[in-house]
């Protein structure tokens, strides 16, 4: 028996899912889930307050996309992907609240174990919880953490001999399976009731969809203003002022000349009393 995987819900006790409302079902599964799946995910964080953010994130985004996660094969098994991937991420180590390290457990033979999980690789670490603790086999476990099964297969021995090598008498794979489990259900872990992770991801639900609905009205407004703004033809731009050399001075016109004045005269005449012009004849 593995105290921290999901058990299988009882025949005589399940309810057929067309009676179930979406909300009802999500309230089933997370009752069913939350518990343990805090527990596990606090082996992979060490962190007790991590490990409850990151269960809730994972309902919030199952809520968020429940169509898909009704009709999936394994629901458990999505929130729990997502929860992982939510604990382990690395971008916690920039927030303040997660800077500074945790209180440990109390016992010493946990604060042991815990250390010696919290050395491995996370990518280890969750190899291990998986096979070890939750149950998968190996083909499940390789395919929830993205690698091949022979990748799994080692990452399952390597880490199971770094935990026997910190923590001897866990060198055998039954005793590191109960001390796990012993270890997350000593630590008082709760999460939070599911109405309220079903408002909080409506509420996010409803903020993106706002805010996508905004920016696209602005990207409009702003397409808008710049066909209306924008120049019907182009204009070729003027290049900067130049000096120019070697052009003659301007000159104003002075007197006539004699000849100039006789010319003049001349042409006149000659436009008043010109020769006659020819017409054509009818034939």
């Amino acid at each position: 028996m593995r105290p921290v995987t999901q058990s299988p819900v009882p025949a005589d006790e399940a309810v057929p899912s067309a009676a179930l409302t979406p909300t009802q079902a999500f309230d089933a599964l997370y009752a069913f889930c939350a518990p343990a799946l805090v527990r596990q995910t606090y082996l992979l964080t060490g962190r007790r307050e991590l490990a409850r953010e990151a269960v809730e994130r994972a309902f919030q985004l199952a809520w968020q996309n429940w169509p898909q996660v009704a009709r999936d094969r394994d629901p458990a098994g999505w929130v729990r992907a997502v929860a992982h991937e939510c604990a382990l991420s690395p971008w916690h180590q920039f927030r303040l609240r997660y800077r500074q390290p945790e209180a440990p457990p109390a016992d010493a033979a946990d604060r042991a174990l815990l250390e010696a999980l919290l050395r491995l690789p996370p990518s280890y670490r969750r190899t291990l919880l998986l096979y070890d603790g939750v149950g998968l086999d190996l083909p499940e476990t390789a395919a929830e953490t993205e690698a091949s099964t022979p990748a799994a297969a080692r990452r399952l021995t390597h880490a199971r001999q770094a935990v026997a090598e910190q923590v001897p008498e866990l060198a055998d794979a039954a005793a590191l399976n109960r001390r796990m489990a012993e270890l997350a259900s000593a630590e008082s872990l709760r999460a939070a009731q599911p109405p309220a992770v079903r408002t909080y991801a409506e509420r996010q639900t409803r903020f993106w969809t706002r805010s996508a609905l905004a920016f696209t009205a602005t990207i409009i407004a702003a397409t808008t203003l710049t066909l209306r703004t924008a120049p019907t033809h182009y204009e070729a731009p003027i290049g900067p002022a130049q000096a120019i050399s070697g052009v003659p001075a301007e000159v104003g016109m002075g007197p006539l000349s004699a000849g100039e004045r006789a010319l003049r005269l001349k042409l006149q005449r000659a436009a008043d009393n010109g020769p006659e012009r020819l017409a054509p004849l009818a034939g």
